[in-house]
């Protein structure tokens, strides 16, 4: 977009719960860390079909650098692929950077 990066936070309402407005301060504080213009926060409930595909779908529209998620528990505990290979995933716990050369990375070193 412009020359600051940007960023869209993500979480399932069902993972936050009665924790929800948290997890939102927890990604705003993280993309100004991290130095990210935070364009929105997208908020999925279980009922929504194929929410990984639907996020990668708001990334590429929005064309944004990142997402932060609270957890990888908003992903069902699993760093998910098509959207790390559409931008970088930052998690607030544990503080962590998942690249779109992640699955690269992972292959080489056998984790």
């Amino acid at each position: 977009m412009g020359s600051t990066p940007t960023a869209v936070g993500y979480l399932r309402k069902d993972v936050s719960d009665v924790h929800q407005p948290w997890d939102e301060t927890q990604i705003r504080t993280l993309a100004k860390r991290f130095g990210y213009e935070l364009i929105k926060t997208v908020v999925f409930g279980p009922a929504t079909d194929d929410p990984e595909w639907r996020l990668v779908n708001v990334v590429r529209a929005l064309r944004v650098d990142a997402v932060i998620t609270p957890s990888l528990a908003h992903f069902g505990g699993e760093v998910p692929a098509t959207l790390v290979g559409t931008c970088e995933l930052n998690t607030v716990t544990p503080q962590a950077t998942y690249t779109r050369r992640y699955d690269e990375i992972r292959r080489a070193t056998g984790a």
